[in-house]
């Protein structure tokens, strides 16, 4: 039982060992934030029926998720795209009416047969009414992608050690009309977090009164790629708040003893 054991745990390990790139690589993938830069829209790839598309036709005046991944990623880009799946369900804006998705795979070799399937699995496990029209699955030809991905500061390598790319989970909010508005990192992302760059993005067209309080409230973190409470804010709302309620129970006591 031992040595099956301490054979199991070999393999992993030796498996985990495979499957890291070499640490020189590390140094050259990541992100750099671009912030207000604009995407060239004028790019062409291919969508998930093979069908040539300029990347600008797909912004149709709502705020986009940008996310590049490679789909034949044995492990991060799928969690990466399924955090997205999981961050967007709780949200009340509508894919397709409200936002946008791109999804673009960094990897010329994929073709928009491997797309469509990828998008058949995430459309389906999304389950939202404007899925299918609202989240794009593109493929291109190697200078489109550079030229995409060096816009927004997305960096990623082959590795001939392990024949995989490297590379880092992020999603990109942009504009209507393509600049980079903010950056989410991670393999999960926070709805609320999702919710307010969608609303920061659309410059307020989407979202409620809620949600302007919210942004109020909440910053942006470039540098965590997250919202965090902003404490002065958060006061001057609730003393605005408390003196709302002392100005209303000073007119009800008044009007009750009239």
């Amino acid at each position: 039982m031992k040595i099956f054991m301490f054979i199991s745990l070999l393999l992993i390990a030796l498996a985990a060992a495979a499957q890291d790139p070499p640490a020189g690589i590390l140094n050259e993938i990541g992100v750099d934030q671009k912030l207000d830069a604009t995407v060239p829209l004028n790019l062409r790839f291919r969508d998930e029926s093979g069908a040539e598309v300029e990347l600008g036709s797909l912004f149709r005046g709502k705020p986009v998720i940008l996310s590049l991944v490679y789909y034949e990623c044995p492990m991060l880009c799928s969690m990466t795209l399924n955090g997205l799946v999981k961050s967007m369900r709780p949200l009340t804006f509508e894919p397709g009416a409200d936002f946008d998705v791109v999804t673009v795979s960094f990897d010329p070799r994929e073709t928009p047969q491997i797309a469509a399937a990828k998008k058949a699995a995430y459309v389906k496990d999304l389950d939202r009414r404007g899925a299918e029209k609202g989240w794009h699955f593109l493929t291109g030809s190697q200078d489109a992608i550079q030229q995409l991905t060096n816009s927004v500061g997305y960096r990623f390598k082959w590795d001939d050690q392990t024949e995989q790319w490297a590379h880092v989970s992020a999603i990109m909010v942009l504009t209507p009309d393509g600049r980079v508005s903010q950056y989410l990192y991670g393999i999960e992302f926070s709805p609320r977090d999702l919710r307010l760059s969608l609303v920061q993005a659309s410059g307020n067209k989407i979202g409620t009164v809620v949600d302007q309080v919210l942004l109020y409230c909440y910053h942006y973190k470039p540098e965590t790629g997250k919202y965090g409470l902003v404490i002065m804010n958060t006061v001057r709302l609730a003393g605005i708040g408390t003196v709302c309620a002392l100005a209303a129970f000073i007119i009800f006591s008044r009007r009750r003893e009239a």
